[in-house]
């Protein structure tokens, strides 16, 4: 057996170490400025507005971080995108993700 084979559950030991979950309670605090659109747990009132309860975390924060990099176009999401930081991305999209 090959030497390499044995440093991968070392490799994965040190990256999940690295790995930082998010925080689900600062999220449902950021969220309060998009329950305006989005409904305070995740399902808009208005027909138009996407339901962000139990969506995938992942799907969420490269919708989010599309919208803010400009590569998704939405001019109602562009003011509440500027002060957002990856992290705070990351946080919003473990709260929504975990909604029912």
């Amino acid at each position: 057996m090959q030497k390499w084979v044995y440093a991968l559950p070392l490799l994965a030991l040190a990256w999940g170490h690295q790995a930082k979950a998010a925080d689900i309670e600062a999220g449902k605090a950021k969220a309060a400025v998009c329950a305006a659109c989005h409904g305070v747990e995740g399902k808009a009132m208005i027909p138009n507005y996407p339901h962000l309860a139990g969506q995938n975390a992942a799907y969420l924060v490269k919708q989010l971080k599309a919208f803010k990099d400009g590569t998704r176009k939405e001019p109602l999401m562009d003011p509440f995108m500027v002060p957002l930081t990856d992290v705070d991305i990351d946080n919003l999209a473990a709260f929504y993700a975990s909604l029912k």
